[in-house]
C-alpha cells in the first residue's frame, strides 16, 4: 500500500496532492507539467515537501509533522528516468549486476533473481553486448533490470518511453505487463500517453494542476465521461476487460466476450480464453438511437446513457453503461439534439472492428481493482 499526501511549492507551482493506492502498477497520469514527475520525486527522497506524509506498507518515509525524512539512499526504491543512463564501458550483464555489488538488502526485502530478470525482460541475447550496440527499447529494459536487480520495495518509472519511436514503444511495452504481472514488485509510474495507461495501469492517479483529481482502478477512470479535458481529450476512451472466445479463420477475425457483450476484432494469434484488456476511444464510438442494420461495422453494443458531459462547445463526451462495463463516445452537441439522448434512456454504441488495432489491447491478467474510485473537487 502507497500513501502520498504532499504540499510544495516551486515558486507560482503549488503541489497539492493525497491519494493511496494497493495497485499493482499505479499510472500518474496527466498532461505535461501536471506535477506528476514532482509527485514521483517526493517519494523517491529527490524532493523534500514543506509539508506531508509519504509511507509504503507501513513503512514510513516522510512524516514532515513528525520530523521524519528517510534520505533518498535508504529508501530502497527503484527509479528507471526518461534516459537509460546506463554505465557505456560495462556489459549489460555488468549494468544488471551493478546495484547488487553497491547495496545491501535488509531482511524481509523483496527478492527476484537475476534469472528471473532476464526472462521477464527478455534480454539474455544481450548480456555480453555494451550499451552502444543495443537499441533504445532494449537499453531501457536493461536500465529496468537493474533497478529490479537493486531489490527495491517499489519501482518509480518516469516517463520510460518518452524517448522512444513507436515502434520500439511497441517493443517494450509487452515487456512492461510482464514485469507488472510476475516481478512481485510494485510500480509507479508516470505517464501522459493515454494508451500506454490503458494498457499497463492498475490504478490510476489523474493529476491537473498540481492536484489529484481522481483515483481508482483504470477501468472506473477512463471510463469516466468529462475527465480528460485534463488530460488530453483527443485520448478519450474506456477500458473494457474481455476474453478470447472464438476465432474465424475464413475472415481472419477474432471474437472477444466480457461483460460489455460481443466485440469482433482483427484476428488475434491467442488462445480461446487469454484474458485481454481493449481500449476502445471515444472518438470511435458510433451512437445510434434504434439498432442499425445493413452498415458495414461488425460491432452494435446495446447500451444506457450514464452522463453527457459538455467538452468545448461543439462537443459532447457520452459515458454509457455497456452491460457491466463502462464506454465513451464524443458525438457534437447537434447529434446528440438530433438522437433526443437523455440520461438514463437507451443508445446503441457502434464499433468498427479495424477501430481496435494491437495497440489497443494489453495482456489483462492484472486488471484487478485494489480500491475504490474516488474523486476529488478540483
Amino acid at each position: 500500500m502507497l500513501e502520498v499526501e504532499i504540499q510544495h511549492r516551486f515558486g507560482a507551482f503549488a503541489l497539492d496532492v493525497r491519494f493511496t493506492s494497493g495497485g499493482r502498477l499505479t499510472a500518474l497520469f496527466g498532461r505535461s507539467g501536471a506535477g506528476k514527475t514532482s509527485i514521483v520525486n517526493a517519494i523517491a527522497g529527490l524532493i523534500r515537501p514543506e509539508r506531508g506524509r509519504i509511507a509504503i506498507d507501513g513503512t514510513v518515509l516522510l512524516d514532515t509533522e513528525h520530523g521524519v525524512f528517510v534520505p533518498a539512499h535508504r529508501r530502497r526504491l527503484g527509479y528507471v528516468f526518461q534516459e537509460d543512463r546506463l554505465f557505456p564501458h560495462l556489459t549489460v550483464r555488468q549494468n544488471l549486476l551493478y546495484g547488487r555489488w553497491f547495496r545491501r538488502h535488509p531482511a524481509g526485502a523483496r527478492q527476484i533473481g537475476f534469472d528471473d530478470v532476464v526472462e521477464i525482460l527478455g534480454i539474455g541475447p544481450l548480456l555480453a553486448r555494451r550499451p552502444r550496440r543495443l537499441s533504445g527499447g532494449e537499453k531501457q529494459r536493461v536500465a529496468i533490470g537493474r533497478a529490479l536487480l537493486a531489490h527495491p520495495r517499489l519501482l518509480l518509472m518516469d516517463e520510460p518511453l518518452a524517448s522512444l519511436d513507436a515502434a520500439r514503444k511497441e517493443e517494450i511495452l509487452p515487456f512492461l505487463e510482464r514485469l507488472r504481472d510476475h516481478s512481485k514488485v510494485p510500480i509507479v509510474y508516470v505517464s501522459h500517453a493515454a494508451a500506454e495507461v490503458a494498457r499497463l495501469a492498475t490504478t490510476i492517479a489523474l493529476i491537473a494542476d498540481g492536484r489529484v483529481q481522481a483515483v481508482g482502478p483504470v477501468a472506473e477512470i477512463m471510463g469516466r465521461a468529462g475527465q480528460y479535458p485534463l488530460a488530453g481529450s483527443f485520448e478519450a476512451g474506456a477500458v473494457l476487460a474481455a476474453s478470447v472466445s472464438a476465432h474465424d479463420p475464413r475472415w481472419e477475425l477474432t471474437e472477444l466476450a466480457g461483460g460489455f457483450g460481443r466485440l469482433v476484432v482483427a484476428r488475434l494469434a491467442l488462445p480461446v480464453g487469454n484474458p485481454l484488456r481493449v481500449r476502445i476511444r471515444a472518438r470511435d464510438v458510433i451512437l445510434a438511437a434504434t439498432r442499425p442494420s445493413g452498415i458495414s461495422a461488425l460491432n452494435v453494443l446495446t447500451g444506457t446513457v450514464e452522463a453527457m458531459v459538455p467538452i468545448g462547445e461543439e462537443a459532447v463526451e457520452v459515458e454509457l453503461r455497456v452491460g457491466t462495463e463502462r464506454l465513451l463516445a464524443r458525438i457534437t452537441r447537434r447529434s446528440q439534439a438530433a438522437l433526443g439522448l437523455a440520461r438514463g434512456g437507451p443508445v446503441f454504441a457502434i464499433v468498427k472492428a479495424i477501430a481496435i488495432d494491437r495497440r489497443s489491447l494489453g495482456r489483462d491478467d492484472a486488471l484487478d481493482f485494489p480500491v475504490e474510485a474516488e474523486v476529488f473537487d478540483s
